[in-house]
């Protein structure tokens, strides 16, 4: 890695797309429907496969058994138990049972928790194992357990009772604000369809009531091997004997005779509009969405390929200037994008979602409309397409450089997109050669016609979401005739273009020089103090072609501040976000970048100042460009721009308060940080007090002087490039004649809070439309800082031990919840803070809240019993295993190495040598993982986890007598449209007397 040889390849495989040969193409040609880059084939008893070596990551392979049974063939009593039986494959096969499938996966580093290694959805079932495999009989293992679940799976009823809870505790934590609107969505979207009424998760009645015996007979109805494939990705030396073992653990398996096809359940389309006003109270915004139904025919010839990427010119065009309409001023909606949606087999929406502020619904839908009504008038302009082919042409460039370098994961997921949806797989170079042959002949006047299907006649449904009700169906009606008319007039004008700059810098710097280099073996890395004091340090690697990323910091954040000017520093950021941080309009800088692969935003945190971004290597000089821009740019408040971002900022804070967490989570704060101003959340109050000048004075002062930073770059770096543009662009910052921040440790200034000295435990009370229930324990923890490398690396074990076994305790042996976290908060770890580290570990998890006393209690029971008693071998060894197979998946990953070079220069023990920092803790961890065994696991508990005196508990239950009230409202019930608007009218109504009532008694 690093060497001129590996440098001069990169440099040739960049060249490469640009020499990549065109095609000689006819529309009528047919795209191959065989999958590319795969051995592909069918078992005799009709199980397909697909097998693929592929390198990235090394010694590991993603596997999945890829079901064509969905939620749409549950009969009504069979409603939810598709993803019932996905969840008891983990549970017990005929071979692994009490969750041994579970234990086997963690115990070989492959972690199991909630949304990781399976699906349920309408048409599909999908389970996916990702594992390590330098250890032959791993493979053959994880291959045995993906045929245990095509017809093993046992489904018992004691299985079925202990894993109830959990299910039922996946549907509780659907039943928030955005689980109804979608759900309300969908149900009009597919009306008329069988898909209307097969939400994956169910019924509640079904949840709770549906027998093992139902389970059974949907199991071996659906479940056959020829509904089934296997997918193999992985770092294998060859193909055939994985094949062998596919064949050895599938192959005696037999199906039934006469086996029930699977049908197919049309979703009609409507010529009238469908129209949906949602009142949802607990809603984080108010919303459009306007969804067009089409359907979503198979990609079979050239033609079909070049009508999908109109459709995506067309979605990036009308994105385009989407985002440029919600930059001006008093704009209809905070934000608005469109893209297409596949919903179901063989039907797709195109979808347009905003955001605006409350009662401004009516003047977003309008404005949307209006948008697509004048790209029927006037089309895009040729610039406009200009822009949206460099992007697609940009997008596949970096796809093909780094072809070789695909993750297996994602590898996997295109051949079961292929089995379940017949999507072609042709290859990262045949579609190269096709966009680069394609995109440059079409039209925008090709791309303009895409919006005749977007006519509020074809099959369109119009929904709008809001806290409180201020229009009527009536009312989004009107809006819809007033567009028509408008475009049947002509009386919409053309779209009107801003200019664009040509070059982000107007006046190049003149080139620092590098006063000391400094070479890290132990990292690979070079260290660079340049002539402006700027410390840069990179690392060349070869892991992904495309990819550069980089992170600069500095010390002195917000713990700097008094009161009286926290809340206006703290948005000023956002605020020089919305200006221009870099020099230009994000209008116009959003042009400017188009076809350059690169980001880069800035933070301002408690402690540290930080810019940090992406690039292509190839886009490197217009990143660091844009770091120069940052440094160099004055913003200054404009008024209309302030207005816009306070506005936003208004309805996020009014958001928060209509959330049922937000109560929950306030007091979490307040009990374990006290009333630190850094702590509490924004209100409406502090909002009013931000000085716009003095926020963007505190923003330009936070990046200004480059002597206080240190910069990380780690990715395909060819230094003969990229060693001129830092000199220039880095090395080029001016430095100010007088330091800004103090950037010695002495200055920095520790944030004030006080844990609570004793047990504190709370159940807050929360209004709500549907009963939630979260559960928060804290528990307050101190590092001395003579042993803080070795407690710190202690920490992160101590935070997977816990993790599994209160997932061992809560979901697998008692099935009452669906997943857990552990966390930890170590406040004040940087070099500048001599004193010990303060901080926290803290557990959440959601439950029925008339058990949640009781599941604290256990959890905490499960703590103390692990420091009284300590942890198993085998609770060790799984910890060890998934920590040493994690660190070897991120040996690989540019991202990984990028914040392991940061904390080495952000760690307590950096005295000036990066490389030695690196080494301590590098050490650190290794040492903790050799002294690693139940004893001293469990000392560590003890040592680090004082909680049998000192913790937190906090418990968000419904407020019951309203929740009754509720349930007695909810037995009323129109039918139709109109329920869904009567309902949630009257669940606001309900919500604000109750709002009402909870201040007044505050």
């Amino acid at each position: 890695m690093g060497s001129l040889l590996a440098e001069k390849s990169s440099f040739a495989k960049m060249q490469s797309f640009r020499s990549l040969e065109l095609l000689n193409l006819s529309l009528n040609q047919e795209v191959n429907q065989q999958p590319f880059g795969v051995d592909y084939g069918r078992l005799d008893n009709g199980l397909v496969y697909y097998v693929r070596c592929n390198p990235k990551p090394r010694t590991r392979a993603a596997l999945a058994l890829a079901v064509k049974v969905g939620s749409v063939l549950e009969e009504e009593n069979e409603r939810g138990v598709a993803h019932i039986v996905e969840h008891l494959a983990f549970s017990a096969t005929k071979k692994y049972t009490n969750h041994n499938i579970v234990k086997f996966l963690e115990s070989i580093g492959a972690e199991f928790g909630p949304c990781h290694n399976a699906l349920t959805y309408f048409d599909e079932t999908v389970y996916e194992l990702f594992i390590p495999i330098d250890k032959p009989e791993l493979l053959s293992e994880a291959i045995l357990v993906l045929a245990e679940f095509s017809s093993e799976i046992r489904l018992s009823k004691e299985d079925l009772e202990k894993e109830r809870g959990a299910v039922m505790e996946e549907y509780r934590g659907g039943r928030n604000a955005s689980g109804r609107i979608e759900d309300a969505h969908w149900a009009l979207m597919m009306e008329g369809s069988k898909y209307a009424e097969r939400l994956p998760i169910g019924l509640e009645k079904v949840i709770q009531m549906v027998s093992s015996e139902t389970l059974k007979q949907f199991y071996q109805k659906w479940y056959h091997l020829q509904n089934m494939a296997v997918i193999a990705v992985g770092d294998f030396p060859g193909t055939k004997g994985v094949v062998e073992l596919i064949r050895t653990h599938f192959g005696h398996k037999t199906s039934m005779p006469d086996l029930p096809p699977i049908p197919h359940f049309p979703v009609p389309s409507h010529e009238e509009p469908r129209f949906s006003y949602f009142v949802e109270p607990e809603t984080a915004g108010s919303s459009v969405m306007i969804s067009y139904k089409m359907q979503a025919g198979q990609l079979k010839t050239i033609k079909d390929y070049r009508d999908m990427l109109v459709e995506s010119m067309f979605e990036k065009a009308l994105n385009q200037r989407f985002f440029k309409i919600s930059k001006r001023k008093d704009p209809p909606y905070f934000s608005c994008s469109a893209a297409t949606d596949y919903l179901v087999r063989q039907s797709k929406a195109y979808m347009m979602t905003s955001y605006s502020k409350e009662k401004g619904t009516l003047e977003a839908l309008e404005s949307m409309l209006t948008e697509v009504a004048r790209v029927r008038l006037h089309g895009f302009s040729e610039r406009e397409i200009s822009v949206v082919r460099a992007l697609l042409l940009s997008s596949i460039e970096s796809a093909y450089l780094e072809r070789d370098q695909m993750e297996s994961t994602n590898l996997r997921n295109e051949y079961v997109q292929h089995f379940i949806h017949d999507k072609p797989v042709v290859g990262i170079e045949y579609e190269a050669q096709l966009q680069k042959t394609i995109l440059p002949h079409i039209s925008a006047s090709e791309v303009s016609k895409y919006a005749e299907k977007l006519w509020t006649s074809c099959s369109c449904v119009i929904k709008i979401v809001e806290p409180q009700a201020s229009a009527k169906i009536n009312d989004l009606k009107k809006v819809v005739m007033k567009i028509n008319k408008l475009e049947k007039e002509r009386s919409i004008t053309p779209w009107d273009e801003e200019d664009v700059p040509e070059e982000i810098v107007n006046s190049k710097p003149n080139a620092g020089n590098i006063l000391q280099r400094l070479e890290y073996s132990n990292i690979g890395a070079t260290e660079l103090i340049l002539s402006n004091g700027m410390r840069v340090c990179y690392k060349c690697t070869d892991f992904s072609d495309d990819e550069v990323l980089f992170s600069g910091f500095s010390y002195g954040g917000l713990s700097e501040l008094p009161k009286s000017k926290y809340f206006s520093s703290l948005m000023g950021s956002r605020i020089a976000g919305e200006v221009g941080m870099f020099g230009h309009r994000p209008s116009v800088l959003m042009d400017m970048l188009a076809g350059k692969r690169v980001g880069v935003d800035v933070d301002v945190g408690k402690y540290m100042r930080t810019f940090h971004g992406y690039c292509s290597p190839l886009s490197l000089e217009t990143a660091l460009q844009l770091v120069y821009q940052l440094f160099t740019t004055d913003v200054t408040p404009v008024e209309e721009v302030v207005k816009r971002v306070m506005q936003v900022e208004k309805e996020a804070v009014l958001a928060q308060e209509r959330d049922p967490f937000t109560a929950f989570t306030n007091r979490v704060i307040e009990i374990n940080y006290g009333n630190s101003y850094f702590f509490k959340p924004i209100r409406i109050s502090n909002l009013r007090k931000v000085d716009p000048l003095k926020a963007c004075e505190y923003f330009n002062s936070c990046f200004k002087d480059p002597s206080t930073f240190s910069v990380v770059i780690v990715g395909n770096i060819d230094t003969t490039v990229a060693l001129p543009l830092i000199l220039q662009y880095l090395g080029g910052i001016p430095k100010p004649p007088e330091p800004i921040f103090h950037s010695n440790s002495d200055y920095i200034k520790e944030l004030r809070f006080a844990y609570p000295t004793t047990i504190a435990r709370e159940v807050v009370h929360s209004p709500m439309v549907e009963a939630q229930c979260g559960v928060h324990i804290c528990i307050p923890i101190e590092l001395k800082k003579g042993t803080m490398v070795e407690e710190i690396q202690y920490i992160e074990f101590l935070k997977k031990l816990l993790d599994n076994k209160i997932l061992q305790l809560l979901r697998f042996k008692h099935g009452q919840i669906y997943g857990a976290s552990v966390y930890d908060f170590l406040d004040g770890y940087l070099p500048c803070i001599a004193t010990d580290v303060r901080g926290d570990i803290s557990i959440y998890f959601s439950c029925d809240p008339k058990i949640a006393s009781k599941l604290v209690d256990l959890a905490l029971d499960e703590i103390l019993r692990l420091q009284e008693e300590g942890p198993s071998d085998q609770d060790v060894s799984t910890i060890l295993e998934i920590e040493q197979r994690a660190h070897e998946n991120g040996l690989q990953e540019n991202g990984y190495w990028l914040e392991r070079i940061l904390y080495s220069y952000q760690s307590r023990i950096y005295s000036g040598d990066v490389g030695a920092s690196f080494k301590i803790l590098d050490e650190g961890r290794s040492k903790v993982r050799e002294s690693l065994t139940p004893l001293t696991i469990q000392l560590a508990l003890q040592r680090i986890v004082p909680f049998k005196n000192q913790h937190t508990v906090v418990i968000l239950k419904p407020q019951l007598s309203w929740f009754k009230w509720l349930g007695s409202i909810s037995q009323w019930t129109p039918h139709g449209r109109d329920a869904k608007i009567l309902a949630g009218i009257a669940g606001f109504t309900v919500l604000a007397l109750t709002f009402r009532r909870y201040s007044h008694r505050s």
